[in-house]
């Protein structure tokens, strides 16, 4: 039995201590967040009991973290995970300071930390299939990647202003995703972007839209659209152009029905919030870390793969500030 705890008893945070509490392997021990109230009623939900932080760095019988509190608290949690010897899971980013994700992935590789980063679209079960059909071959030289990646609604302001920016909150998902499919490393990078619907979202200094062009070290081109609106719901595709074969993963709906009349076809709408598109996404996730912790698996993404996708956000922001293109060079400086 795999004993852990839980940093975050919010959203994403309760999302996490429900797959783990249905793993019959884990044993989902401690909740730790500063919302006293909530971290009682997650762990009255799982089984859990509400701790401080020190007793589960102190306590030599917790094997692994899950961490999904502020992102302000990451680097933090992740290098006391390593330095006690316990394993970590994290959400992204690893922190919204470049620098600091560099010292900390730093920390945990000097410290042999075994870590997952929480790409949780590396376990979705549509785009895992086009992976595999790229690395296989069966696509044949893939020459364009296309990512869309639109929230079905604006978030709140207090969440715009602590998110670190479009970039680093909603885009390292799509360059995450663009490695993952295609398996090679980005070698520039040009974005544009502005707020083009939502004016509290510019007054609190960020962007609702933006498109971001990459070109690959081996030359294939890789378009990521972003918004942080999408009338229809929360619109998440892809499309791979290859020499042998094009894959087309759409968005995932509710029903398979189409209902015709005489004013035409309707079909139901893409799910419309990011729990009920990866719901399936979210569970294997926490299942592979589960693995991870009591058989050694590796991740498939690790705290390398999550600074590389910060670095790849942070070459976006600096072109879309400068206009021109960033190139990323091999020691991910940006």
């Amino acid at each position: 039995m795999i004993r852990l705890a839980l940093f975050g008893a919010g959203r994403i945070g309760r999302v996490h201590a429900q797959n783990l509490a249905a793993n019959p392997r884990v044993e989902l021990a401690y909740i730790i967040d500063p919302d006293q109230q909530g971290a009682e009623k997650l762990a009255r939900m799982v089984g859990a009991s509400v701790t401080q932080e020190q007793t589960v760095f102190a306590d030599s019988q917790v094997d692994a973290v899950v961490i999904a509190s502020s992102t302000g608290s990451h680097a933090d949690l992740m290098r006391k995970a390593a330095d006690t010897g316990k394993a970590v899971f994290c959400e992204k980013p690893i922190s919204l300071d470049y620098a600091e994700a560099q010292r900390c992935v730093d920390h945990l590789s000097a410290k042999a930390a075994r870590c997952m980063i929480g790409f949780h679209r590396r376990y979705d079960p549509h785009f895992s299939v086009a992976r595999e059909q790229i690395a296989r071959g069966d696509v044949g030289r893939v020459f364009e990647l296309v990512v869309s990646s639109r929230s079905w609604a604006p978030p709140s302001d207090q969440y715009i202003k602590t998110s670190g920016g479009l970039f680093l909150d909603q885009s390292i998902h799509d360059f995450d995703m663009v490695r993952y499919l295609l398996g090679e490393e980005v070698r520039s990078v040009y974005a544009v972007g502005g707020c083009l619907f939502e004016d509290r979202i510019g007054a609190a200094g960020d962007i609702d839209s933006a498109m971001i062009t990459m070109v690959t070290h081996s030359g294939s081109l890789a378009q990521i659209n972003n918004a942080r609106l999408a009338a229809h719901g929360y619109d998440q595709r892809a499309e791979v152009f290859g020499t042998k074969a094009t894959l087309f993963v759409d968005n995932v709906i509710s029903s398979a029905v189409v209902r015709g009349t005489g004013d035409g076809c309707l079909s139901a709408s893409p799910a419309s919030t990011f729990v009920e598109r990866y719901r399936t996404a979210y569970e294997h996730e926490m299942m592979a870390f589960a693995r991870m912790v009591d058989e050694g698996t590796a991740p498939r993404a690790n705290q390398h793969d999550g600074l590389i996708a910060q670095a790849l956000a942070e070459a976006a922001l600096k072109s879309y500030r400068t206009g021109a293109p960033v190139v990323v060079d091999a020691a991910l400086q940006v």
